[in-house]
């Protein structure tokens, strides 16, 4: 028996393939741009090292090793409650549940908000160690290697600023629909891609600049 395909099963047929969403797609695409952009910065610091190592040596004395240790470490934390609000919101789940100090009831707003504050303690330290740094006399122009550091540091700064941006905007969006539905979740997953690449982008560079003697 031959089985004639009709316009209406070949609808049915297209509806039922997967496609990748254009979205994320075009998140990871750009994130790939941003990967070239801090290969550049990261070419500046290596180049840095192989002409001026003295240089090099004395400026990395500078740095406070263990506070940086922390904040990165509060920094790789905030990825992991990201990635349980992006559980969260796959279940529909915007809000909580259940008591406040019950994280297992916790909805996608309460994770993002731990996340976004998380994210705001490291550039708040950020900040505080440059002010340290000017004090301790290395401004961003007294040589070459403070330029290096304070426009690397300092871009991957801007790239978590904006991310905290974009937590508040898909928290505002969580309270302003009626029904928290796919839209919604996408937007969450595609920020949580951001996220968890300034992440990955700090650890990088956290050691290479206070490791990499």
């Amino acid at each position: 028996m031959v089985s004639v395909t009709t316009p209406a099963t070949y609808n049915q047929a297209l509806r039922s393939v997967k496609r990748p969403n254009p979205v994320a797609v075009g998140t990871i695409v750009w994130l790939g741009s941003e990967v070239m952009f801090f290969a550049g910065l990261f070419a500046i610091y290596f180049t840095l090292r192989s002409t001026s190592p003295d240089l090099w040596a004395q400026e990395t004395e500078l740095l406070n090793v263990p506070f940086a240790a922390v904040n990165t470490l509060v920094l790789v934390l905030s990825s992991f409650a990201c990635q349980f609000g992006v559980f969260a919101a796959e279940r529909f789940q915007p809000y909580r549940t259940g008591s406040f100090w019950n994280l297992r009831r916790w909805g996608m707003v309460e994770w993002f908000f731990l996340t976004f504050f998380m994210g705001a303690v490291f550039v708040s330290g950020q900040v505080w160690e440059y002010a340290q740094l000017v004090t301790e006399g290395m401004p961003i122009t007294a040589n070459a290697y403070a330029s290096a550091f304070y426009l690397t540091t300092g871009f991957h700064a801007l790239h978590v600023t904006g991310g905290l941006v974009a937590f508040l905007l898909v928290i505002g969006r969580a309270y302003a629909v009626k029904n928290f539905g796919r839209k919604e979740m996408t937007t969450s997953i595609v920020v949580s891609y951001y996220w968890h690449f300034v992440d990955v982008v700090w650890i990088a560079l956290f050691l290479v600049i206070y490791f990499l003697k």
